[in-house]
């Protein structure tokens, strides 16, 4: 097989659709493995800063673009035609969800339709994106048969899934368990070969229906035990109760037990979305899993909690929300990350605007933030500001952030993430969730 060859040779051509948050870190590590790589995006902007070798993604090592930007080993383009040069497609693009949330695979469609224009013998063809099980057989296999190429014979399919967790050093593409479900047997085979050219330890699965089933479940086991903590809290709050106390005491059991801890939300791209996408698969086959769709519920309405929790905090101190100056710390989804997608900052604040609030944020990970219509720019973190401040509200616990200093300078502190837990003096101005 011709195909085989080429990728275990390095002689292979691929292209990576999408150079976001997956796409682009990948497109560089197997563009450092040997790979001649073609990145190709709908939006000329991406195109443009990575031909010119200027980082956008946190995860991507600027020396890393750097060398293989220089050394011809990758180049961007929105040109889809591109695709015809290549050997093996990696799709790596969004799938969000609608304002009903269901599942929204209008990007997987669409570059399917370029790849069936496209499409040629000894191509592999692998769905990096998070999505509902069943979408590689059901979605992009028929769009390709059209073409008229045989899967398994002339055409490989298999489904991959990302896992990419922003800001893990110790983590990364290369050294995480790749699961690769093929199509048929020889799908995998050639899926397996090419991914084991970069990446340490593959596991393959009979189908990509198991693949696609593995990688929402990942993210549905996150977003229930989330769910659990912080339902935990707000009875916690309600019985006077340190919920980190509990935590930590119930994580000195040696077996049986893993320690979720609360927050304002969920966010990122995962979390507040997969479980969606399984929930709607799900009514095909007339199971209504209700076990998921509580936790979403639970953890969508923390940041109403924490809005009312908050206007209890200014109440005890005499001031109303209305008007009063909260200084928010951290928008970003995750500690000491740019990332701001699906942040629980977003509809904290949101709600803050609604109440007439007058908010004010510091990030040093996000110099602007959008909320509806207002744009905020981050403020410099300073004693006076937080002084002035009737509430320092820490939605993300950045290792930046001088606790100290906000602790000792601020009226008081709602602490949604106990970014604060080692501080020990003002004890009495720090809120905790519970």
């Amino acid at each position: 097989m011709k195909l085989l060859e080429k990728v275990k040779s390095r002689s292979a051509k691929i292209g990576v659709v999408g150079l976001g948050y997956v796409g682009l870190p990948l497109a560089v590590l197997q563009a450092k493995t040997g790979f001649t790589v073609i990145g190709i995006d709908a939006v000329a902007e991406k195109v443009e800063l990575v031909n010119k070798a200027k980082n956008y993604i946190g995860d991507v090592l600027d020396s890393d673009l750097q060398e293989v930007i220089e050394k011809k080993k990758l180049v961007a383009t929105t040109d889809f035609s591109a695709l015809q040069e290549c050997d093996v497609i990696l799709i790596c693009v969004p799938t969000p969800l609608t304002k009903n949330k269901e599942p929204d695979i209008t990007a997987i469609v669409k570059v399917t339709e370029h790849l069936a224009n496209y499409a040629h013998p000894e191509m592999l063809v692998v769905l990096e994106s998070t999505t509902y099980p069943g979408t590689t057989e059901e979605v992009i296999l028929p769009r390709l048969e059209e073409k008229g190429l045989t899967v398994g014979q002339d055409l490989f399919v298999a489904f991959s899934p990302e896992r990419v967790d922003p800001g893990n050093e110790d983590f990364k593409t290369h050294n995480t368990f790749k699961l690769v479900g093929g199509v048929t047997e020889a799908c995998q085979k050639v899926a397996k070969a090419f991914y084991e050219q970069s990446i340490v330890k593959i596991f393959p699965l009979s189908s990509p229906r198991v693949a696609e089933m593995a990688k929402v479940f990942e993210n549905v086991f996150r977003s229930v035990n989330i769910a659990l903590v912080n339902e935990l809290t707000v009875l916690c709050d309600r019985m006077d109760i340190n919920v980190y106390e509990v935590i930590d005491a119930a994580a000195t059991k040696n077996f049986g037990f893993m320690a979720f801890y609360p927050g304002p939300g969920v966010g990122g791209h995962c979390i507040p979305l997969d479980p969606y996408y399984l929930s709607w698969k799900s009514k095909e086959y007339d199971i209504h899993t209700r076990f998921i769709e509580l936790a979403g519920e639970i953890n969508e309405g923390m940041p109403y909690y924490v809005v009312n929790k908050l206007q209890r905090v200014l109440n005890q101190r005499g001031q109303c929300l209305k008007g009063a100056k909260v200084l928010v710390l951290g928008v970003t989804y995750k500690a000491d990350i740019s990332d701001d997608r699906e942040s629980p900052a977003t509809k904290v604040i949101e709600l803050l605007q609604k109440e007439n609030a007058n908010v004010s944020y510091v990030d040093p990970f996000a110099p602007n933030f959008t909320v509806g219509s207002q744009q905020y720019a981050s403020q410099e973190l300073t004693p006076q500001l937080l002084a002035d401040s009737a509430c320092a509200l820490i939605l993300t616990a950045h290792s930046a952030f001088d606790y100290d200093m906000i602790v000792e300078q601020a009226p008081v502190v709602f602490d949604t993430r106990n970014g604060t837990r080692n501080v020990e003096s003002h004890r009495d101005r720090i809120v905790l969730l519970s």
